[in-house]
């Protein structure tokens, strides 16, 4: 029977991945051109979804490739004022580690049979067992896995839920190459995870593997068209940059310095989520896994769940691979309940980034008595 996966990102290819581990075929079709089409992001913090690696048999490849030392932290407030630092031992646990999005990606991809991929299939509806792409083409399923996303295309199959605006706008930009270009800011951020709160907003940065660092500034309690009228001319990346600086007004001039050492990359990011706790009837033909099931909030939890849906719905399909509905209805049951307790989670993190002393109730967050 034939198992269709539309997306290739990490729910997707861990799916595809566990089923090849246990004997299984599928195909996952992907709108993008290659691999290579687009930037897949900065880093990701992989700690439930290393069940899945293990599931996967990629736990050891994965480790050659995370970074022990993006676990490091500092959070500091807007004034420069230092409330926490963590710095990891080079021998401690890989229990939190940082990898980059694209060598997971690359990773997963890798162990996949030749041909599983199909590049630029972009999918546009499904019905009767057959999927239409955007090219004209179809291709028959017994089961349709959607894998595709925040905007999903086919989860309009189960529910009739759509992502929200949650009052946060993120505007991208980075560092290249920061340890030769500036090795002063190189060394104020550190190896890994830098935030900064104030003012209702957020300056986060991340260390790369390439040595870049990736800033986001978030703005929260900003209404959905916020970037109409925040004045941020995104055309123009040196004048974008003059007024990131001018909104961080009052800020410690090592955060703005930041800001004015990013190369020319300005990119706006509106957040939406899923409702918390989302559940749909099970059909016997299509589930969801990853983001098209359950968009949650920025809060690190996106992609280790992601990474066990795929897991979990594997081995499901494994143990009953003649019966795709008992499957399909025993893995949303466990993700249902996986996935909205950590839903929940996120939105308690959100919570306490957007009030008004985030960097207080996030410092007791990470100390808590």
């Amino acid at each position: 029977m034939t198992i269709a996966i539309v997306g290739a990102g990490m729910g997707g290819l861990a799916l595809a991945r566990v089923l090849h581990v246990h004997g299984m075929d599928s195909v996952v079709y992907e709108r993008e051109p290659s691999r290579e089409a687009r930037g897949q992001g900065g880093m990701l913090d992989i700690h439930s979804g290393q069940r899945a690696l293990r599931e996967a048999g990629l736990i050891d490849r994965f480790h050659a490739i995370a970074r022990s030392e993006g676990q490091d932290m500092r959070l500091l407030e807007a004034d420069g004022t230092l409330l926490h630092q963590e710095d990891t031992p080079d021998d401690a646990p890989l229990a939190r580690p940082e990898v980059d999005r694209a060598d997971l990606r690359d990773l997963l991809l890798d162990s996949l049979p030749e041909g599983t991929v199909r590049w630029g299939h972009a999918f546009t509806s499904a019905d009767n067992g057959l999927l239409r792409f955007a090219d004209g083409g179809s291709a028959p399923y017994d089961l349709l896995v959607g894998a595709d996303g925040a905007r999903s295309r086919v989860r309009p199959l189960l529910t009739d839920a759509r992502p929200e605006h949650i009052g946060q706008n993120v505007v991208e930009i980075g560092i290249p190459d920061i340890d030769r270009t500036h090795p002063d800011l190189a060394a104020m951020v550190g190896r890994g995870n830098y935030w900064v709160f104030g003012d209702g907003m957020c300056l986060a940065a991340q260390r790369n593997g390439d040595g870049r660092v990736r800033i986001g500034l978030s703005f929260y309690n900003t209404p959905e068209d916020w970037f109409a009228t925040a004045g941020i001319p995104f055309d123009d990346p040196a004048a974008a940059k003059a007024r990131l600086i001018e909104l961080l007004s009052g800020w410690d001039a090592r955060f703005t310095a930041l800001i004015a050492a990013c190369d020319d990359s300005v990119v706006p990011r509106s957040i939406t989520t899923l409702p918390v706790g989302l559940t749909w009837p099970s059909a016997s033909d299509v589930t969801l896994v990853g983001d098209a099931a359950h968009l949650m909030p920025p809060a690190g939890e996106g992609a280790n769940m992601a990474l066990l849906d795929g897991a979990v719905l594997g081995l499901a399909l494994a143990a009953h691979p003649d019966d795709f509905p008992t499957a399909v209805a025993e893995y949303e049951r466990e993700m249902f309940a996986r996935t909205g307790a950590a839903a929940r989670q996120s939105a308690r993190v959100q919570a306490l980034l957007t009030a008004p002393d985030a960097a207080r109730k996030m410092l007791a967050f990470f100390q808590p008595d």
